[in-house]
């Protein structure tokens, strides 16, 4: 009888005490915005080799990734290549609002095919995109919604070029998609940020917007409402010397103190 209650009552703590595996889940799921696929996954790639964390990744428009959330999509942690689709989220209750921080800076440029004839555009007021782009097509994310669209609109309303271009204007779901029609030849122009055109050797930048013809273009970082403990450490490694050099390799503006 003994061994038998010793049986029982090992069973029983077998069920009561969670597994290594259930005890420590370091699996994350990261959405972030199309323009940070090349260096986020190098990060990842790193953070993972030190951590042995399992990281699955959701690239597209910011302005997509914050409506998934909303409606309940699995994500642990968001990154926004703007400011407005952070604070929808948060306003949508979605975001550890405390766990923001706004991490990265980037500038949009004009690009063309690399053997177009188009070459050192000055873009400033008076600029007329319009003209340059002849009958061809420009491309950009959507201005409606896509940031890189968004900032794209700006900076042309304020040079005084929206209104003529914008008929020509091919709108993509995403800025990379917008960059892949460009590097097709399937559009003369278009405008994208500066370190998606260091990425693609099918374009070159031919100009690039002056800062103050746009808002300042801020990636901000947060752990949702539904984010495993996990999270935090992969915010603070964001937060890195380590990430702070492969950002800076790709061409984005560490805008954060970097911890060690």
């Amino acid at each position: 009888m003994n061994r038998l209650a010793g049986l029982v009552l090992a069973f029983a703590l077998s069920l009561a005490i969670p597994s290594p595996a259930a005890a420590q889940d370091k699996s994350l799921t990261i959405f972030a915005a199309a323009s940070m696929k090349n260096a986020l996954d190098e990060i990842d790639a790193a953070y993972a080799a030190k951590t042995g964390a399992k990281i699955t990744v959701s690239y597209t428009a910011s302005s997509a990734l914050a409506r998934q959330i909303e409606q309940g999509a699995p994500a642990d942690i968001f990154i926004s290549a703007d400011t407005d689709w952070m604070d929808y989220a948060i306003g949508k209750k979605t975001i550890n609002e405390p766990s923001r921080i706004n991490l990265l800076g980037n500038s949009i440029v004009l690009i063309a095919p690399k053997d177009s004839k188009i070459d050192n555009v000055n873009i400033g007021p008076g600029f007329d995109l319009a003209k340059l782009a002849g009958d061809g097509r420009i491309a950009t994310g959507d201005v409606k919604s896509v940031p890189a669209g968004k900032y794209a609109k700006a900076a042309l309303e304020k040079l005084g070029a929206w209104q003529a271009a914008e008929p020509k204007f091919a709108m993509a779901v995403d800025v990379r998609a917008a960059l892949t029609l460009v590097a097709r030849g399937e559009a003369a122009l278009g405008i994208v940020y500066s370190t998606d055109a260091k990425v693609e050797p099918g374009v070159k930048i031919v100009g690039t917007f002056p800062a103050d013809s746009h808002s300042a273009i801020i990636y901000p970082v947060a752990a949702t409402t539904t984010a495993k403990p996990e999270a935090s450490n992969y915010l603070a490694f964001l937060r890195s010397t380590a990430a702070k050099a492969i950002f800076e390799k790709y061409g984005f503006k560490f805008l954060v103190s970097p911890s060690t």
